[in-house]
């Protein structure tokens, strides 16, 4: 992929002919160049000719930043200064929105282009039309990242003297700049996004030394597709990873690459989770409705089931198998954190009270393996696989698929991830009983070692675990690890917290609040859980909707944000989880008081809630621990307050 479609140095750029750089620039574009287009382009290098003339740099139309699918419309390199130029042609007004879009690309470059990390980069908003430029000034954050400045087009140069003035620093060598690698790590959805669109997973996933096996576990997955379709075998894998790692990345991978349905290795993702569903499925119907510029409510309906046809629901699909009784059309299924299907109880329980189906005698994960052994065949069973991540009733763990395919699918072959030993993923006796079996192995490459959610600090996992597993040495050794990389602060003001999350996300940077399902005393902050909000809502529209997250109004729990990710988390911690100065108290509130949780399946779902919860950020988060209050039994400092000792032990910072 060309990384810009025109580049060179300023010097030549302002001798060549203008019909010869838009010549350069339509043929290296990947799309077919509109008069629209055209016309733009003539503006800019118009008056990046006027503009430009005396200075000595480097200059790149259409420099591409990958994780975003998009590209920027001009970057300058010039002395020690990036300069990120967007340009809105004919617009008389700097856009919130125009202005995000600027400096969304200089953060894009300054977290993943490996050369941009301890660069100056400074962002400029130019509106063609404007009749004067914003007031100028210079603001940097800790990473030298400016806010950007709009300005008209007589402002340009002003900008560019101001900047190269202020900044001091050796001049960049442009040809390293430009050819240095690019390590993005999308979220969820924009990896959904891109996939779809028919971007490469090399594309829009980093692949240092440290996150290598995304790209290792994908080959080798769909080196056990070609195998079970050659030799007519029917194989079920189980890939393991720490939250984040990419373990969704990799099944919507082999999906998108498998998901024209007249291939015979047609793919589907399956997700027992319903707001990721939802919300993938509304993110991917919006760009295709935009990128088909679908209008008719019936061309619209037509995106929105294709979308529908490649994420489903698993209940879905294991209800077709109780109407239909032959084989499902898909030869290859992932399921996405299968940890989460049911237990025989809860399946049992569920098809006698929903489907009217007494004496069903199958957990979910036998069900659907019997479902999938209907081809004759072959077929391959894909399943993701999370630690610590069960956070409801009736979730089975990963031990009933392995009881499932040793006691009743002896053909099946088992390739297991090595590392689904750990105590994490609970594997338990099951495990043990198939090490032994003919047609089973472990595969050291279905593991995701490394989380990416958190680009700025891969051991975020590793401190979430000590902190829950009360192992307070560690937790504080992976805190001092991550402070410097990882923002992480604590209060017991919300509106301070608020104001911290502000002060940290720019651009269009998301944020929202969260809260555990059981978290019933945060209403008197303002902070109702029992009020749900709409996944699709809450994580894909804009600032200016109340639903969405960036109001932080309402909070999502640990349901609604399972498998999603922000930028910026505010997490609250109610009195359902508290520290006793050795390990943690569980409580379930009742009417008009708090009572201790005995069972322990449910303290695990409790901690793991949290677990969830601490873990959704990618780029940091604050923690929000109510003060109490003494006249209000139900709130009693005392509640709160080891809880609040523990964590700033661990040395999180308070927010003052």
């Amino acid at each position: 992929m060309v990384r810009a479609w025109y580049s060179g140095s300023i010097s030549d750029f302002l001798t060549t002919g203008t019909d010869s750089v838009i010549g350069q620039l339509t043929t290296h574009s990947e799309f077919a160049v509109l008069p629209t287009q055209t016309t733009a382009w003539l503006e800019q290098i118009q008056l990046l000719k006027q503009q430009l003339a005396g200075l000595t740099g480097s200059i790149f139309f259409e420099f591409n930043i990958p994780r975003m699918g998009r590209r920027v419309d001009v970057v300058l390199v010039i002395g020690p200064v990036v300069f990120v130029v967007e340009f809105k042609v004919g617009e008389k007004f700097f856009e919130r929105s125009a202005e995000d879009q600027a400096w969304d690309y200089a953060l894009d470059l300054k977290n993943f282009h490996q050369a941009s990390h301890t660069l100056a980069i400074v962002p400029i908003l130019i509106a063609t039309a404007a009749s004067a430029s914003a007031p100028m000034e210079l603001i940097a954050h800790e990473d030298m990242v400016y806010r950007p400045l709009c300005v008209h087009t007589g402002g340009l140069r002003i900008s560019l003297d101001q900047a190269l003035n202020t900044i001091a620093g050796d001049a960049i060598n442009a040809q390293h700049w430009s050819a240095a690698p690019y390590h993005p790590t999308p979220t969820i959805v924009e990896a959904a996004r891109a996939l779809y669109a028919q971007h490469s997973v090399e594309a829009i996933a980093r692949y240092d030394a440290g996150a290598k096996n995304l790209r290792v576990t994908s080959r080798r997955i769909e080196e056990l597709v070609d195998e079970a379709r050659d030799n007519n075998q029917k194989i079920i894998c189980f890939v393991t990873g720490v939250p984040g790692a990419g373990k969704t990345l990799v099944g919507l991978n082999v999906a998108t690459r498998r998901r024209d349905e007249q291939v015979p290795t047609h793919a589907v993702f399956l997700s027992g989770n319903g707001p990721l569903v939802e919300v993938l499925r509304a993110a991917l119907t919006r760009d295709e409705v935009a990128r088909k510029k679908a209008k008719s409510k019936s061309e619209k309906g037509k995106v929105a089931e294709s979308v529908k046809a490649f994420i489903q629901n698993v209940h879905h699909f294991r209800d077709e198998a109780l109407i239909h009784p032959g084989p499902p059309v898909d030869h290859v299924v992932i399921f996405d954190e299968a940890q989460r299907a049911w237990n025989l109880r809860q399946t049992a329980r569920f098809m006698q009270q929903k489907k009217n189906r007494a004496g069903f005698s199958m957990s979910e994960p036998e069900f659907l393996v019997s479902y999938m052994d209907r081809h004759q065949d072959w077929a391959v069973i894909i399943c993701l696989v999370g630690g610590g991540q069960e956070i409801n009733t009736g979730e089975a763990g990963i031990d009933a698929w392995l009881d499932a395919v040793q006691s009743k699918f002896s053909d099946w072959h088992m390739v297991i991830s090595s590392r689904l030993t750990d105590s994490e993923y609970a594997a338990g006796h099951a495990l043990e009983g198939v090490r032994n079996r003919k047609n089973s192995s472990l595969d050291d490459s279905l593991h995701l070692a490394v989380s990416m959610r958190s680009f700025r600090a891969e051991n975020v996992s590793a401190f979430v675990k000590a902190l829950l597993d009360c192992e307070e040495k560690a937790a504080r050794e992976a805190f001092d690890q991550l402070a410097s990389k990882y923002p992480i602060a604590i209060t017991r003001d919300l509106s301070r917290a608020k104001a911290w999350i502000h002060s940290h996300a720019r651009g269009s940077e998301r944020y929202g609040l969260v809260a555990s399902s059981k978290a019933q005393r945060l209403k008197p902050h303002a902070i109702d859980i029992r009020v749900k909000a709409d996944p699709v809502q809450w994580f894909l529209n804009g600032r200016d909707d109340t639903r969405s997250s960036y109001y932080l109004e309402d909070a999502a729990t640990e349901f609604q944000v399972q498998g999603l990710e922000l930028d910026w988390m505010c997490v609250t911690w109610d009195g359902d989880l508290r520290f006793d100065g050795k390990g943690w108290g569980y409580y379930d509130f009742r009417g008009n008081r708090w009572t201790n949780v005995h069972n322990s399946e449910n303290r695990r779902y409790m901690r793991n809630a949290y677990r969830v919860l601490l873990t959704r950020a990618r780029q940091g988060m604050v923690i929000f621990v109510p003060p109490g209050d003494h006249n209000d039994p139900t709130r009693a400092p005392e509640y709160y307050d080891s809880t609040y000792k523990y964590l700033t032990g661990l040395g999180i910072p308070e927010v003052r």
